[in-house]
Parts: structure tokens; C-alpha cells; sequence
């Protein structure tokens, strides 16, 4: 008999689904203390890898520039019969040129939209953004996964 970890595992399709489907991201990174600092994130999903941005002056990019690592969680349900997610230990590519970034903002505005490309308005407002900005690119080196709906109400 598979064990409850593996009962609850995810396929890799089950898990680009389940990335594609929801649309916040909580990244934990290392503080200038050593405490865990967290904070969401939009992303946009590439199969496992997520990307996003954030302001060059935040916390979470400074945390980044001392130690590219973070880890990523992705989660969904109230109850515990629904409760499904993913770990994502994460090592961390920073991009600073304006024009990545500003394609990093057109797709995450793409995605958070209606899914058509911004109008001008959009990306002039992204195009402004984009200096002030660094886009990120989390590539999973380890990724947990769950999805207590597998088990069928039997704990």
C-alpha cells in the first residue's frame, strides 16, 4: 500500500495545472537578520519555473541580491479535506535590464487582465515601472507537492 505522502503527491501535470490555475505566490527569502521574510507575489507559470517582479528597492529583492534562494508556496482550500499545494526551494535569476523587465510586466499584466496583450495606457504604465523594477525568475530545485482531495475524505 503507497503511503499518505504518496497518495497525496501530485503529477507534474496535475502541478502546471494547479500553477496555472491560481495566482498568488507566497516567496519566502532569507532577511538581513536571518528570519524568514515573506511576502506574495503575482507570477507568471512556464511549466514549473515562475516569474515575476517586484520594486529594485523591496526587501524581498534585496534579501535576493545577498542570497538567490527562496521558497516558493502556491496553496488552495479552507478545509483540511480540500487543502492542496506546492513547495517550490528555488534558486533565483535577478534581471535588471528595463526591457526584460518591462516583458516580465506586460506578462504578468497580460495574465492578471483579461489574457490579451495590455493596451498602450497599460504598457506605457509598465514601460514607466520597468527601471525601478527587476524582474525574477524562480527555477525549482526541489518541489513538494499535496492535495488532500486524493484521499477521498478518509484520513
Amino acid at each position: 500500500m503507497a503511503s499518505r505522502r504518496e497518495q497525496i503527491r501530485m503529477s507534474d501535470d496535475e502541478l502546471r495545472a494547479f500553477l496555472e490555475q491560481e495566482r498568488t505566490v507566497i516567496v519566502a527569502t532569507i532577511g538581513p537578520g536571518g528570519r524568514p521574510h515573506l511576502m506574495p507575489l503575482w507570477y507568471v507559470p512556464e511549466g514549473t519555473v515562475l516569474r515575476g517582479w517586484t520594486y529594485a528597492k523591496s526587501q524581498k529583492a534585496r534579501n535576493l541580491e545577498r542570497d538567490p534562494r527562496a521558497t516558493l508556496q502556491v496553496e488552495a482550500g479552507e478545509e483540511y479535506h480540500e487543502l492542496r499545494g506546492a513547495m517550490l526551494e528555488c534558486d533565483v535569476e535577478m534581471e535588471r535590464d528595463p526591457a526584460r523587465v518591462e516583458s516580465f510586466g506586460v506578462a504578468l499584466f497580460t495574465r492578471y487582465g483579461d489574457g490579451r496583450e495590455p493596451g498602450p495606457e497599460v504598457r506605457e504604465m509598465v514601460a514607466r515601472q520597468a527601471p525601478k523594477r527587476v524582474a525574477l525568475t524562480f527555477r525549482p530545485t526541489r518541489i513538494v507537492t499535496w492535495d488532500h482531495r486524493k484521499l477521498g475524505g478518509v484520513y
